[in-house]
């Protein structure tokens, strides 16, 4: 039994670095038609355009991580299948069971190993992408710093703190000017929960306004909506597009633990789960994607061509419930911690409980 087991782990194993390669082929290939006219257009090396394109990889295999666990899964035990090894080890009184355990284990290792990549090699690699492709190539040098889930910039006359869920839109969270005086005194602090900005200004929600009126002394200000124009426009508040995945899963943690309020800490701990989410999302996908393929295979005598096309819809459904769920913890409309994981219970007792019956 130690030997079918090393034997299915390898061909799980093997499955999962030819789709692996395959994907990240696909997808370089693509990145670097959309980007290779930038580079040569700022003069850049093509040593430099390489070491840009094989530090992307890490962040490839993340980003596609689940998606390469489940295909890698399924296509094991479709092979199996094809080959009429699963019929024969069923035959000879193997437990369904005692097969798919092997290509489980090889999920747990993969998960483990994407955890690791998270924690020690993506926030090295993600930053120096992110620096050769806005810095270098196209001279876009970031003008704030990104701590402990909040950002923060320097403008013109006064400072910038909020949290921003959706760096592609004009919405802020949880946002702050203060402006101070030549001796580094505080003359103003406008704070809201809710900031958005359009050709007319800046627009606050459920804000306040502390004025200086005399060295020792502040007026208070509510409002419920009000209008700025503060100098500064979203554009001044450039961020690389993925620069929050530059911190670990630890410095994500910590960051949950270092805020002053509760709706700034629910920020964070989004910003944690949501990740440690997304790395174990591969497991309950695979869960649901092995059973599909035994039921596609005993219904219409098909398994993988019916499996892998079902399993990529299935990855796509997950994603998409997934990326939902992360937009109503991030707003507060749900709990961070419900938010990563019920699409893993959902995929995961359902997954296991058609699984179990097709062991039956």
């Amino acid at each position: 039994m130690i030997l079918l087991n090393r034997y299915i782990l390898a061909q799980f194993a093997r499955t999962f670095f030819i789709v692996a390669a395959a994907f990240i082929s696909i997808y370089i290939l693509v990145d670097f038609f959309e980007k290779i006219d930038n580079f040569m257009e700022s003069g850049k090396s093509m040593g430099l355009v390489f070491k840009f394109f094989l530090l992307s990889i890490p962040f490839i295999v993340d980003m596609l991580g689940p998606i390469l666990i489940l295909l890698s899964g399924v296509i094991t035990l479709g092979m199996l299948s094809n080959n009429k090894e699963l019929t024969a080890m069923m035959a000879s009184g193997i437990h369904l069971r005692k097969i798919v355990k092997p290509i489980l284990i090889g999920s747990i290792i993969s998960t483990i190993l994407f955890l690791a990549m998270a924690q020690w090699v993506l926030p090295r690699t993600i930053a120096a992408t992110n620096t050769i492709w806005y810095e270098d190539v196209r001279g876009m040098v970031p003008l704030g710093i990104f701590r402990n889930g909040r950002y923060y910039y320097k403008g013109v006359e006064g400072f910038y703190s909020f949290a921003r869920p959706y760096p592609d839109k004009n919405l802020f969270l949880y946002f702050s000017y203060s402006s101070w005086d030549k001796d580094h005194r505080l003359e103003t602090l406008i704070a809201a929960d809710k900031a958005v900005w359009d050709k007319k200004g800046w627009h606050l929600t459920n804000g306040q306004i502390q004025r200086n009126i005399n060295p020792n002394d502040y007026r208070t200000t509510l409002f419920t909506k009000k209008r700025f124009d503060f100098p500064e426009s979203p554009e001044f508040f450039f961020v690389p597009k993925y620069q929050s995945a530059e911190l670990s899963l630890t410095e994500l943690f910590q960051a949950t633990q270092e805020q002053k309020t509760a709706s700034e800490t629910a920020v964070a701990e989004t910003n944690f789960y949501s990740r440690l989410s997304y790395t174990l999302l591969g497991i309950p996908l695979l869960f649901l994607g092995l059973p599909i393929l035994l039921l596609s295979y005993k219904k219409w005598g098909k398994d993988l061509s019916v499996a892998i096309p079902a399993s990529c819809g299935i990855a796509f459904v997950a994603w998409g419930i997934w990326g939902a769920l992360q937009s109503l913890a991030r707003v507060g409309y749900l709990s961070p911690l419900l938010a990563a994981m019920l699409i893993h219970i959902i995929f995961g007792v359902s997954g296991f409980l058609l699984l179990h019956k097709q062991g039956t």
